[in-house]
């Protein structure tokens, strides 16, 4: 049991979001969930709260209502190996959602993600790989490993 979980707050869509998420994530899988029992204030058997393990790691998701939406103050890091790490978990968390910057993006459910290459910080501790990453939406490693190198 890991003692320190992410508890995410869904409007209504947490399976929904649970489902892609799995999708996305190859090796994710569900760990455990709660359906409204007969008596709960949600209709009974609808889903209350979900926890998934995405690439080792915990998350509960809530179906809590409308009254406390994602926001940007809180996001997921994908730490990625290669370029074509970055680009399939970018093309897939993307779609339905928006491209931000510096490799952030929203997905389709409000939730914010970071896909980064492992390097990111050793490639921006040079004044051009800083001005490369601070141009970039989504991250091109190439691109920033050639301006790190001056």
């Amino acid at each position: 049991m890991h003692k320190i979980t992410p508890f995410l707050w869904f409007n209504t869509d947490a399976e929904d979001a649970a489902d892609f998420y799995l999708s996305v994530f190859a090796s994710g899988r569900k760990v455990s969930e709660l359906r409204a029992p007969a008596g709960a204030p949600a209709p009974a058997g609808s889903l209350m709260v979900i926890t998934l393990e995405l690439e080792g790691q915990q998350m509960t998701f809530l179906n809590g209502g409308p009254g406390h939406p994602l926001t940007e103050a809180f996001s997921f890091s994908v730490v990625c190996e290669t370029q074509e790490e970055i680009d399939g978990y970018w093309d897939k968390l993307v779609e339905g959602g928006s491209p931000m910057a510096c490799g952030w993006l929203k997905d389709k459910y409000g939730l914010c993600w970071q896909i980064v290459p492992a390097r990111l910080q050793k490639l921006v501790s040079t004044p051009g790989g800083m001005k490369a990453m601070m141009s970039m939406v989504k991250f091109d490693i190439a691109a920033l490993e050639k301006a790190a190198a001056g």
